[in-house]
């Protein structure tokens, strides 16, 4: 399955853009509970006026407000975001941390965000467990995990460390391109003979 997604999915990569750690941790934060889309629309406005940590740190927050509205839940990604960006300015000098702890001990950060920054802007071993891959590593059979954290360790075992990270990218290029919510698209997915979900489809259409 590896195999076929890499081949499927070669230049798979985080699709938020950002030209920084900072900007990256940022976009992540708005990601959630909005598409990537609707972030990189979003994120050119707020870079431009608070490009680093320290700047970030002193806004207002009614101003960010203004500028993220269309990521949605925007009161509290504001409050979060300035939040990190004072954290990131003052206990780490401006620059984002690496390691886990420290990441997930910012505002905003769980452990999905931090291992996206992890594998994305420290090239660490780290695969994170969206909406998409959630849903795909169910479909193809990799887990029977209820909770996110039970998905990545079921997944952790299964994939080889230094693939974690691309095989996040991998799980979600196919989550949004062919194994989509709510009908995946079988016919014409890669991984057609060897994922049980066009079988199980099959005999409920019966």
């Amino acid at each position: 399955m590896l195999a076929v997604l890499e081949h499927a999915y070669p230049h798979a990569v985080t699709a938020l853009e950002y030209h920084s750690e900072f900007q990256l941790l940022v976009a992540v934060i708005l990601s959630a509970q909005c598409t990537d889309a609707r972030v990189n629309m979003t994120t050119p406005a707020l870079f431009a006026k608070y490009p680093t940590a320290e700047k970030l740190a002193r806004a207002r927050q009614t101003d960010v407000e203004k500028i993220i509205k269309s990521c949605g839940f925007f009161r509290m990604k504001a409050k979060n975001i300035i939040a990190c960006a004072r954290d990131v300015a003052q206990r780490f000098g401006g620059r984002v941390p690496s390691g886990r702890e420290d990441l997930e001990s910012l505002a905003g950060v769980g452990r999905k965000t931090a291992s996206v920054v992890m594998a994305a802007a420290f090239h660490a071993q780290a695969l994170a467990v969206d909406t998409h891959v959630f849903r795909v590593a169910h479909r193809l059979g990799l887990t029977t995990g209820t909770t996110p954290r039970q998905v990545e360790e079921d997944l952790t075992a299964l994939v080889p460390p230094p693939k974690w990270g691309d095989a996040t990218h991998w799980l979600i290029m196919h989550g949004r391109q062919i194994c989509k919510a709510p009908t995946p698209q079988c016919p014409r997915c890669p991984l057609n003979g060897c994922c049980p979900t066009p079988r199980i489809i099959a005999r409920l259409q019966r």
